[in-house]
């Protein structure tokens, strides 16, 4: 009889502790570290659920309706945007990792190529579209207004000395148009998703100082519970360092 108390016990204990986190994320590499850490999660009794998309709303939607419990695909920047334009009030748990913002080509093999009048695609969102314009500008493309940053637009182009014609798409579609123009401002996770080494494709790229670090994303309600927290440690893990230093070679960069 002791035995038996004893055994429902350590089954009632377990059972207390057990957790489960449904998490959105984009496929890469936030989906595949999230899968690395699974593991490691459910040996503390968490059960770990990764939904993944394609578009950079709906995760953050979701999360804010209570459908799902975080999601991990976005950097700070575009975050404090979104919840400026939808009102929502969704937080940072754990800063993880930067992925290096690129611009390709299929028919150049450097900069130095753009043809005067050249079509050039990048994202349509307010913060990775800024983080586009400061990459061209950066690289001497164009340049933009003083004081323009991270939500830099079109009209704080002062200097277009080769007349490019931007256009702003979604950016998950930019990898499928990039045959179709003479330049693409990919975001990493879509650019791996393409195929697309940004280390060696990339014409131009943003160094590993790059300020837009991805995010572990939750609400003020669940951000401190021990699941997320324990979720948050597993993504600073040493371990997840060496997986990402050694699986993505550059083209992603711990930021812990």
């Amino acid at each position: 009889m002791k035995k038996l108390i004893a055994a429902l016990a350590t089954v009632a204990a377990f059972s207390a502790q057990a957790a489960e986190l449904n998490v959105a994320a984009t496929a890469v590499p936030h989906a595949e570290l999230l899968e690395f850490v699974k593991p490691k999660l459910a040996e503390q009794g968490v059960t770990l659920n990764v939904k993944v998309f394609t578009d950079y709303v709906q995760p953050n939607i979701q999360v804010a309706e209570k459908r799902l419990d975080a999601n991990f695909f976005q950097h700070q920047p575009y975050l404090d945007e979104f919840n400026k334009g939808k009102g929502t009030e969704l937080v940072s748990v754990a800063g993880v990792h930067v992925e290096p913002f690129g611009a390709y080509s299929s028919k150049l093999k450097s900069l130095d190529e753009l043809p005067k009048g050249a079509n050039v695609v990048i994202p349509n969102d307010a913060t990775n579209g800024g983080r586009a314009l400061l990459l061209l500008d950066k690289a001497g493309v164009i340049s933009l207004k003083e004081g323009a940053g991270i939500t830099a637009t079109l009209k704080d182009i002062a200097d277009n000395p080769k007349g490019i014609k931007v256009r702003e798409l979604e950016a998950a579609t930019l990898p499928r148009v990039l045959t179709q123009v003479d330049l693409a401002l990919i975001n990493t996770n879509y650019a791996l998703e393409a195929k697309l080494n940004p280390t060696e494709d990339a014409l131009v790229i943003e160094g590993s100082d790059s300020p837009y670090v991805n995010i572990l994303v939750a609400r003020p309600d669940n951000k401190d519970s021990e699941a997320m927290q324990k979720l948050a440690a597993a993504l600073h893990s040493e371990e997840v360092r060496q997986f990402i230093t050694e699986k993505y070679q550059g083209a992603v960069v711990p930021a812990f």
